[in-house]
Parts: structure tokens; C-alpha cells; sequence
């Protein structure tokens, strides 16, 4: 769970950053197998929109607005979710479609890379989430976009679970079977977005800016460091298999690992590994804006 505070400026096409911080909630938490969001996943959500609500008073925002994606599109029981939000942010979450994701997150990513010369377009944005991955192909404008249901907890609980823990490390044929899962859903994607047309990959989301911390070997998360860094093909595929080789501990140990992806961070970069395997990217051009600051561009 995210949160972004700005102050945005239309004329001028600046968004000033005034907070913006993340808490790992895991509101998906077994929502593919159960199809509702667990108690103990809804508590430390609303632990993280206690600490948010303080946060957008100090800071005094004229405008809130809550935005909840897929794993609460899926869950029976978004009822609760959305009491829980109103009461103690005094806004109701918009749970947004796919789509409308897609939209936001391609804004947000795109609009400080439309004048750089060095990247060719049309751009493929990527948002590699908990429970699905939107992908958004346009120039200035979206051309097209769809969501589809792999994400890298949906990913690792549906494939690296085994009685109940995370297998450490994965066997063979776990891996093969999650990736003919992630490539059965590119080929979904492919349906509507042209893939393969785009010149640029822009990649967003924790998976995405973890495995660029661990390609340039940083001590600690450094947004500043990961933000519009580029990895190649090559060093992706290397970060994924040693992820997928890895142990618990071995993960953890990672400087610029934060706790909460320590167990789904393999399945995230396999997602983008395949991602950059279909449409024949040399690099993907990583991004910390994303749908936060396509969000605050809508609200302004």
C-alpha cells in the first residue's frame, strides 16, 4: 500500500513530491485460493491507513483520493475492506478496473520520458503488482492496455507453495510450471496490446525496482539510484535465476531487499524476464513514478 502527497502544477506540468512512502500490506494474501481477503491481511491494511491519515493531515492535502486494484476486485468480502478505509480515512477506495490501472500507471511513468531523445517509442509500461501486471503500449497517449492475473504473490502462492511454506528454493518443475503460467498470460495480453511494437520498456513496481537495486549492487534502497536506471537482458535473467536458486536467508541477506519481498520477489522477476524474452527488449528503463503520480496528475 502506497501513499504519494503532491502538490501538482497543471501550467507548468510539475508535480512536486512531498511524501511518498510504501508499507508491504500483502492485501492478497491468499485471495486466489480462498477468494477473500484474510483477517490478519485487512488489519495491516488499516495499520498502514492509520499511519497515512496522519501523515495527509500534517501535511494538510486539499484533495485524497484512494485507489484499490485487483486483489480487491477479486475478494468476496470488499465490503469490509471498504468500511474499514472510510472509517479511518474518510474516503471510499475506487476500485478501478484493469483498464483504468493501466491508464493511470502509464501516465504516471511516461510523462518525464516524452521528450528524452534517446528513448524511441511507442513505450510498453509494465506494472508487475501483487496480483496482476498491466501492460500499456502509447506514444503521448495510451493505444492500448490490458490486465492480466499474474502477479508475484499470485504467482508464488499458486506455484512455490508447498504445505503452506514458500519452497526454499524452488524445484525444477515449479519454475516451469509458473512460467507456462506467466507465458499463457502474455499470450492473453497480446490479444489487445501489440507487445512487440513498443521500442521502449518502461518497467514499474517493487519486483521491477528490486531486481535494478540488486543489478547495481546498492547498499540500501536507493529510489534516486533506481529511478530511470536501465538494466539489460542479460543481467535480468542472471538476477532471476540466482532469486530462483536463492534461499530464504540468501534473500533476505540482500541489502536493498525489503522484508515483505523476500519470499515473491523470484516470481516477480520471472515475470519480467519472460516479459523482456517475448518482445525482444535489450533493457527495461525502470521507473519509481507510476500509478501514484498518474493518480495525483487525475485529481489536480
Amino acid at each position: 500500500m502506497r501513499l504519494l502527497v503532491a502538490d501538482v502544477d497543471r501550467a507548468t506540468g510539475e508535480l512536486l513530491e512531498l511524501d511518498r512512502r510504501m508499507t508491504i500490506v500483502r492485501l492478497g494474501q491468499d485471495v486466489d485460493r480462498t477468494g477473500r481477503l484474510a483477517p490478519e491481511a485487512l488489519e495491516r491494511t488499516f495499520a498502514a491507513c492509520r499511519e497515512y491519515a496522519d501523515v495527509i493531515r500534517e501535511l494538510g492535502a486539499a484533495k485524497v483520493r484512494f485507489v484499490a486494484t485487483s486483489a480487491s476486485r477479486d475478494a468476496e468480502n470488499r465490503d469490509e475492506f471498504v468500511r474499514g478505509v472510510v472509517d479511518i480515512l474518510g474516503v471510499e477506495p475506487e476500485v478501478i478496473s484493469g483498464d483504468q490501472e493501466a491508464e493511470f500507471s502509464f501516465t504516471g511513468a511516461t510523462k518525464e520520458l516524452t521528450g528524452r531523445a534517446d528513448l524511441a517509442r511507442p513505450f510498453l509500461v509494465v506494472d508487475i503488482g501483487g496480483g496482476s501486471t498491466e501492460f500499456v503500449v502509447g506514444d503521448d497517449h495510451v493505444r492500448a492496455a490490458r490486465s492480466v492475473d499474474i502477479g508475484c504473490v499470485r504467482m508464488t502462492e499458486r506455484h512455490l507453495l508447498r504445505d503452506g511454506k514458500v519452497s526454499d528454493p524452488p524445484g525444477e518443475e515449479q519454475i516451469a510450471a509458473m512460467r507456462a503460467d506467466i507465458e499463457a498470460a502474455l499470450d492473453l495480453a497480446e490479444e489487445t496490446v501489440p507487445l512487440r511494437e513498443a521500442r521502449t520498456l518502461v518497467g514499474l513496481a517493487g519486483s521491477v525496482t528490486t531486481v535494478s537495486a540488486i543489478a547495481q549492487d546498492l547498499p540500501e534502497y536507493d529510489s534516486e539510484a533506481i529511478h530511470h536506471s536501465r538494466v539489460p537482458l542479460d543481467r535480468v535473467r542472471e538476477i532471476t535465476s540466482e532469486l530462483l536458486r536463492s534461499t530464504h536467508a540468501e534473500r533476505a541477506a540482500i541489502p536493498s531487499m525489503h522484508p515483505g519481498r523476500v519470499d515473491v520477489i523470484g516470481a516477480g522477476a520471472l515475470i519480467l524476464l519472460a516479459i523482456m524474452e517475448r518482445i525482444g527488449a535489450e533493457e527495461v528503463v525502470v521507473s519509481e513514478h507510476d500509478i501514484l503520480d498518474g493518480i495525483a496528475w487525475s485529481v489536480s
